[in-house]
């Protein structure tokens, strides 16, 4: 790990990282979020009026992973190979784990949390006239391959 801030010059200025000498390589990162809801708010999920939010979510997700460079200053636009959202309902709301995966000069970490998070994002706009105290936790990088920091993996 670096032990210095990458997006700054050496006049201590807000900078876009210089990736134009880098090898393009194989990269791959996956995120994670928690939108916790109650039992009530899960078992309504089915009957959503404005359709079904995990479906609504997915999409947001792959959506936003796409225009992250749009969303984040200083991330480079990539070419994306593919974004995925996971989604398991499980007790106390719905865990998101988004992946995604590019050849490129620089890796997709933001990329896949911006999915994570704009699908959390999304179940709380559908799910939230039912219940306002909706939470959205655990918002983190789980693991990333590729580039010359190598392998990451969240203990």
């Amino acid at each position: 790990m670096s032990d210095t801030l990458t997006h700054y010059n050496s006049a201590g200025e807000a900078s876009m990282v210089d990736v134009g000498g880098k090898t393009k390589t194989a990269r791959t990162a996956a995120a994670h979020a928690f939108v916790a809801m109650s039992d009530k708010v899960l078992a309504a999920l089915p009957g959503n009026k404005k359709g079904d939010p995990l479906e609504v979510a997915r999409i947001a997700g792959i959506m936003a992973a796409k225009k992250t460079s749009e969303l984040i200053p200083l991330c480079h636009q990539i070419p994306l190979s593919h974004v995925a959202i996971n989604m398991l309902v499980e007790t106390g709301g719905i865990r998101i784990e988004a992946t995604a995966s590019t050849v490129a000069q620089t890796g997709v970490e933001m990329e896949a949390m911006t999915a994570a998070a704009v699908a959390a994002l999304t179940l709380y706009d559908m799910t939230k006239a039912l219940d306002k105290a909706i939470e959205i936790r655990e918002l983190y990088l789980q693991t990333k391959t590729g580039g010359k920091s190598g392998e990451y993996v969240r203990r």
